[in-house]
């Protein structure tokens, strides 16, 4: 079974901070949703930053979401730098 989003934070550059339930922590990078009207609306950054869970995955308060499968598939497993308890991303 597919992990599930449990916890999303907005980042710039229309990329997102997503927690999934087996514990990894992954971004996505939602700017290539960003074109038409409906998903357009999200280039506008008061907009973006309204993210949330909703069911398995993240949703906008105007309704826009993303699947599932796309949102840990398509995301980027988050890179440490071994030397600093810092995250890098």
């Amino acid at each position: 079974m597919r992990p599930t989003a449990t916890e999303v934070h907005p980042l710039d550059n229309y990329r997102l901070l997503v927690q999934f339930d087996n514990g990894e922590t992954k971004i996505y990078d939602a700017k290539p949703l960003i074109k038409g009207d409906w998903f357009g609306r999200l280039r506008d950054p008061a907009v973006f930053r309204t993210v949330h869970i909703a069911g398995l995955s993240v949703e906008w308060e105007d309704g826009q979401d993303v699947c599932p499968d796309d949102l840990y598939d398509s995301s980027q497993p988050i890179a440490t730098d071994k030397n600093s308890k810092y995250t890098i991303y």
